[in-house]
C-alpha cells in the first residue's frame, strides 16, 4: 500500500473561560499570537451582548452588557477557531531615555547584569507593543529575549512620576502620567506617551517596534492638560450666562457622567460616578438624562453660586444643603446677614441668581451628587464627560472662581418628585457581597475565610483608583508572577504583601496581581459610599450559573475550581 503523507494542521481555540465578577469573562490562550486572533475576531464579529474587548498576556477579557450575556459568552468563546494568522505591522519609535530610576541597581541585582548591564540589554534590543493596557498610553512592550525578566515590586508604590521607565516580568513600558504602579523603575523619557490632540493619541500602541536610546539628559515636554481643559480655553474669558459658579470645591469635587465605555482597547477606563444610582437619582429629580453631567463630591464643603436662576438636586450621601440668598438692597437695610433657609436631599429645588448652596459633612456615606437641570455642559471627551483621575481623560478636579455652563440634557419638561434614598454606611461594618475572582485559585480555603472572616479598614490613601484595605494580610498558596490581565471595577487584587485592593471606577484596565474576589456589580454603588477609616467586611454569595469552562484537554485533576456564582437582580 502507498504510504500517504498528511500535513497536521494545529487548530488553535481558547484553552477555558473564567468569570470576572458578574458582568465579565476572562479568555485564557496558549499565546500573544493567540491572543491577538481572538482579539480581532470578536472586534469584527462580536458576541451577543459583548461591550468591550480587553487583550492582555495570555488573556483576553470580555465585557458583557448583562449577567446573563456574560453566563452564555463562556461557551461560544470555547467554539472559537483561532487557527487563522493575525498581522500586526507597525513602525519604529525611539524614545531618548535617562537610565536614572530608583530600582536600576536593584534589577542589575536581580537580573545579575549590574547597572551598565541593564543599559545595555535594554538598549541593545528591539521591544514590540504586544498590548495596551492599565492606563492610556501604556503599552506592553516584548524584547527579544527575557535577560531583564523581573519581579514585580511586593508593594506597588501610591505614585509613579509620569515618564518613568520600568520593567516587570518579561516586559517593559513608560509610565504615560503620574499613577499609582508595581513596576521596577530603571529610567526616564520626557517622550509624550498618549496626546488627545494627536491623531493617534498613543505614541506606541500595539504593532509599534521600540528603541530606547541612553541619553545624558531628556527634553522636558509642556505638563498634560486634559483635553476639555484644551477646549475650555477656546473660550476663556466668556463666563456662561447660565450655570453654576464654583465658591469652594470641598475636599475634591470632579465632573461625572456615567462613563466613557467600550475604550479598553486605547487603555481608557470607563470612570464615571462611583455611585451610580445616585447620579441618576440626582439627574431623575431635575428632570434630566440618566448619563447627565453632575457634581461628584466627597465628604462635604461644596459651596456652589447661581449664575441665573437653577434648578438643582442633590442626592447620595445625606447631609445638610443650606442655601444663603444675598442681601435685596430694597429689602430690610438693618439686616446684617444673608436669608438662609434649608432645603432636603433627593428633592428638586431652585436655586436662584446670585443665591448659594453649601453641602454639610455628611451624616452618613461619603460621596454627594450635585445635578442641575440640563447637566454640566462641558466639552465630552471619548464620549463622555466625566473626570479619570487615572489617566487625567476629561475635565480637570473643580477650582473656586470656575463657573460651569448649564447645559440641555434633559428627559422631561418636568422636574420629579421627591424621593426616598436608600441607607448609607455610618458607624459600623458595611457587608459586601462577592463571588469568587478568576484567580482565586492562587489562594487555599484558609486565605478565602481570612477574607470574609475579617473586617478591613479602609486606609487614607484610598481614592477613585481603588480602596486600599488594612488588615492580616492574605497568603497566597502560590508562587510566581501572574501575566498581566484584564480587571474591573470591583475586582479585590492582592499584591504580594497580602492586603487587598477593591478597583473602583478609575482602575487601571489590567493588572499582574491576582483577584481573589470581585464585588458583585449591583453593590458598588454602596461600596463608593464607604468614608476613609470605615470598615468593610465581604460575604461569599454562591454562583449557581458558573460561566467557567475549560477545554477537556486543558483540564486538571489537582485544579482548584472555585464555585462562581451571581446574585445580580
Amino acid at each position: 500500500m502507498e504510504a500517504v503523507a498528511m500535513e497536521t494542521l494545529t487548530v488553535h481555540k481558547v484553552l477555558s473561560v473564567r468569570p470576572v465578577g458578574t458582568r465579565a469573562v476572562l479568555a485564557e490562550l496558549s499565546g500573544t499570537q493567540d491572543v491577538l486572533a481572538l482579539q480581532t475576531l470578536l472586534l469584527e464579529s462580536p458576541l451577543p451582548g459583548q461591550q468591550d474587548v480587553l487583550a492582555a498576556a495570555q488573556t483576553v477579557m470580555v465585557r458583557a452588557e448583562s449577567p446573563a450575556a456574560a453566563r452564555r459568552m463562556g461557551a461560544l468563546l470555547m467554539e472559537l477557531d483561532l487557527t487563522a494568522p493575525v498581522r500586526q505591522d507597525g513602525g519604529l519609535v525611539y524614545i531618548d531615555t535617562v537610565y536614572d530610576g530608583e530600582d536600576l541597581a536593584e534589577v542589575g541585582r536581580l537580573t545579575g547584569l549590574g547597572t551598565d548591564g541593564v543599559i545595555e540589554a535594554h538598549t541593545g534590543q528591539v521591544w514590540t507593543v504586544a498590548f495596551a493596557g492599565f492606563a492610556p498610553g501604556f503599552g506592553y512592550m516584548v524584547g527579544e529575549n527575557q535577560v531583564l525578566e523581573v519581579p514585580r515590586r511586593s508593594s506597588p508604590r501610591t505614585a509613579v512620576p509620569a515618564g518613568s521607565v520600568a520593567l516587570a516580568g518579561n516586559y517593559s513600558a513608560v509610565y504615560p502620567r503620574k499613577s499609582p504602579g508595581g513596576w521596577q523603575l530603571i529610567g526616564r523619557t520626557g517622550a509624550r506617551m498618549w496626546d488627545l490632540d494627536r491623531a493617534e493619541p498613543a505614541l506606541a500602541s500595539p504593532g509599534h517596534r521600540v528603541r530606547f536610546r541612553a541619553v545624558r539628559d531628556v527634553v522636558t515636554v509642556s505638563p498634560e492638560r486634559p483635553a476639555s481643559e484644551a477646549a475650555a480655553a477656546v473660550g476663556a474669558g466668556r463666563e456662561p450666562a447660565s450655570g453654576l459658579r464654583i465658591v469652594s470645591p470641598g475636599l475634591q469635587s470632579l465632573i461625572q457622567d456615567l462613563g466613557r465605555h467600550g475604550h479598553s482597547a486605547l487603555g481608557v477606563s470607563a470612570a464615571g460616578a462611583l455611585d451610580r444610582a445616585s447620579l441618576r437619582r440626582a439627574n431623575r429629580l431635575v428632570g434630566n438624562a440618566p448619563s447627565a453631567a453632575a457634581i461628584e463630591s466627597v465628604a462635604g464643603g461644596l459651596r456652589v453660586q447661581a449664575v441665573g436662576d437653577q434648578v438643582l438636586a442633590v442626592a447620595g450621601a445625606p447631609s445638610a444643603l443650606t442655601v444663603d440668598s444675598p442681601l435685596d438692597a430694597e429689602s430690610d437695610a438693618d439686616a446684617d446677614q444673608p436669608r438662609q433657609r434649608n432645603v432636603p436631599m433627593a428633592t428638586p429645588f431652585a436655586l436662584l441668581d446670585g443665591e448659594i448652596l453649601t453641602l454639610g459633612a455628611p451624616e452618613a456615606g461619603f460621596r454627594s451628587y450635585l445635578a442641575v437641570r440640563g447637566g454640566v455642559d462641558t466639552a465630552p471627551v471619548l464620549g463622555s464627560r466625566s473626570t479619570d483621575t487615572m489617566s487625567g481623560i476629561g475635565p480637570a478636579p473643580l477650582a473656586a472662581g470656575q463657573v460651569l455652563a448649564s447645559g440641555d440634557v434633559t428627559d422631561s419638561g418636568v422636574v420629579g418628585n421627591p424621593e426616598i434614598q436608600p441607607d448609607f454606611p455610618r458607624d459600623g461594618v458595611t457587608v459586601l457581597d462577592i463571588v469568587p475572582g478568576p484567580r482565586a485559585d492562587w489562594f487555599d480555603e484558609a486565605a478565602l475565610k481570612s477574607l470574609c472572616g475579617q473586617d478591613w479598614v479602609v486606609k487614607p490613601q484610598s481614592n477613585r483608583v481603588g480602596m486600599r484595605l488594612d488588615g492580616t494580610p492574605l497568603e497566597r498558596s502560590r508562587q510566581g508572577e501572574l501575566p498581566s490581565e484584564g480587571t474591573v471595577a470591583g475586582a479585590i487584587q492582592v499584591p504580594p504583601e497580602g492586603l487587598p485592593v477593591l478597583f473602583l471606577a478609575d482602575h487601571p484596565i489590567t493588572g499582574g496581581y491576582p483577584v481573589i474576589g470581585v464585588v458583585v456589580d449591583h453593590q458598588l454603588d454602596l461600596a463608593a459610599q464607604v468614608p476613609i477609616g470605615g470598615s468593610i467586611r465581604f460575604r461569599r454569595v454562591p454562583d449557581r450559573n458558573s460561566t467557567d469552562q475549560t477545554s477537556p484537554d486543558q483540564a486538571s485533576p489537582d485544579k482548584t475550581s472555585p464555585d462562581h456564582t451571581s446574585q445580580e437582580k
